[in-house]
């Protein structure tokens, strides 16, 4: 360990948010800089004063963490005998800063049944409801200091005296038990395939966490076999995509919902013509449309628009939960997904499409820094408001068979459809991964079962033959 006696603490920096005012702490050992935050003013100036104490007395610091040789060894001494209660807030606190909201919030969802299957007793244990809510407050970095109902601050010191030391999981036949606790659902039935993958993946990291911070001498996960789950191959239902009138007959009906319905006809379209993930049609500004002029048919008394446009996405705005957000806004804008900040996507806009959103502008106008697509009483129009007015609608245009069935089921199946129609009209895979936003491994992967491949004329063929055959056999 490389360690020096150069040390330099400086002044704490203070900075006043629109909800919160953090507190940093800022030093250099050498010359690398560390800093530290914190939620308050106290908290900081107590760490503030150990680094000077610790410096005053000419104590070495390490180079490499940035903290004092003595610190270091407490925390060594307290590694050994840590709990997974308090390595899941290591763990948390070192993903946090550089996690997304979206990614923060799947860290909490897969480390709470994990965390559950690694309670020690269930003497005391509070009402699984409670305990679940405990859990991800304790996997949220920003809440997990505030003030708490005291049913769960109850149940946050009954988790940190009961779960059990990381060493355990050395053991290799309790980590299988530990694993097999948290595949399965509290029905006792196994989980999705997903769900599944996103519990091991966590569970492999945080171990391998553990084992980089010498809490685990070394990472069981690569050691212990457990039992492979079997994949199961995403793909795309054929069954989901709806066709350009199914559309269009849902959408008639979107627009008699009264003025949320007729603001959603453009959001619903830009899905459906475009293939937009919801959180990027809730993003959109004017300024990434490039709309290609419309004339006036006079004969027809319509508006009419014969050019392609283009939309140019820079940007997505999805919708996770104000606990995961460092705004605190459910939603949180970031970079489009599978790209990097300030790495956008071009995508053609047609013609229909860009009268759909000509009559939204004329109608709703444009909202602050240009969004097209404002709530009635401001902000985003969330998923439940988007997700109830499509439901409706869909029951009232189809029958109540097809409504039963998964025929455009969800808003989303509506950019499944149009990915469908780009792949089997434009036949040309990577364009069309590009316009999606997907990588070319993803695409036809994913819609592998709705690409087609001639598969009509085969049968075609075939049924022509049989055909043939049974004409011949009854002649004879």
């Amino acid at each position: 360990m490389k360690t020096s006696f150069d040390v330099r603490v400086y002044t704490t920096d203070v900075y006043k948010g629109t909800r919160t005012t953090t507190y940093w702490v800022r030093w250099a050992v050498g010359k690398k800089k560390f800093k530290e935050k914190f939620k308050t003013a106290a908290l900081a100036d107590s760490f503030r004063s150990e680094l000077v104490i610790a410096s005053r007395k000419g104590e070495a610091f390490c180079v490499e963490t940035g903290s004092p040789l003595s610190k270091l060894r407490e925390e060594t001494a307290d590694l050994s005998t840590m709990s997974w209660f308090d390595l899941v807030a290591k763990f948390v606190d070192m993903k946090w800063d550089e996690a997304a909201p979206t990614h923060r919030k799947s860290i909490a969802d897969a480390l709470a049944p994990i965390t559950e299957a690694l309670i020690a007793t269930d003497r005391g244990r509070p009402r699984h409801k409670v305990l679940r809510r405990a859990i991800r407050i304790h996997c949220n970095k920003e809440r997990r200091g505030q003030e708490h109902p005291s049913d769960v601050a109850t149940a946050l010191v009954w988790l940190s005296q009961n779960t059990r030391q990381v060493s355990d999981l050395l053991n290799a036949d309790f980590l299988r038990k530990v694993v097999g606790a948290f595949e399965r659902k509290l029905d006792g039935q196994r989980a999705a395939y997903d769900t599944i993958r996103l519990r091991r993946t966590t569970f492999g990291n945080i171990l391998a966490y553990a084992n980089e911070i010498d809490v685990l001498s070394e990472n069981p996960w690569k050691e212990v076999k457990v039992k492979k789950h079997k994949a199961v191959a995403k793909e795309v239902d054929r069954r989901c995509v709806a066709n350009p009138i199914q559309f269009r007959t849902v959408l008639r009906e979107v627009a008699g919902i009264g003025r949320t319905g007729a603001k959603l006809v453009a959001f619903f379209a830009l899905m459906f013509f475009a293939a937009l993930r919801p959180e990027e049609a809730s993003n959109l500004r004017l300024y990434h449309l490039r709309l290609p002029p419309r004339v006036w048919n006079e004969e027809a008394q319509r508006w009419e628009v014969h050019e392609w446009g283009v939309i140019d996405l820079e940007g997505a705005a999805p919708e996770v939960g104000s606990e995961w957000t460092d705004s605190g806004k459910r939603h949180e804008e970031r970079e489009l997904k599978h790209r990097h900040k300030g790495f956008g996507r071009p995508v053609p806009m047609c013609p229909e499409l860009a009268l759909y959103l000509y009559e939204h502008i004329e109608m709703f106008g444009i909202g602050p820094r240009g969004l097209l697509f404002v709530a009635e009483r401001g902000g985003r129009i969330g998923s439940s408001t988007y997700g109830r007015a499509w439901n409706l609608a869909r029951r009232i245009a189809f029958t109540a068979e097809v409504e039963a069935g998964p025929l455009a089921k969800r808003p989303y199946d509506l950019r499944h459809a149009c990915v469908t129609f780009w792949l089997n009209l434009v036949k040309e895979p990577k364009r069309v991964a590009d316009w999606a936003g997907h990588s070319l491994a993803v695409l036809l992967r994913e819609y592998a079962k709705c690409i087609d491949g001639g598969e009509r004329e085969a049968l075609k063929s075939v049924q022509e033959g049989l055909g043939w055959s049974a004409l011949a056999f009854i002649a004879a």
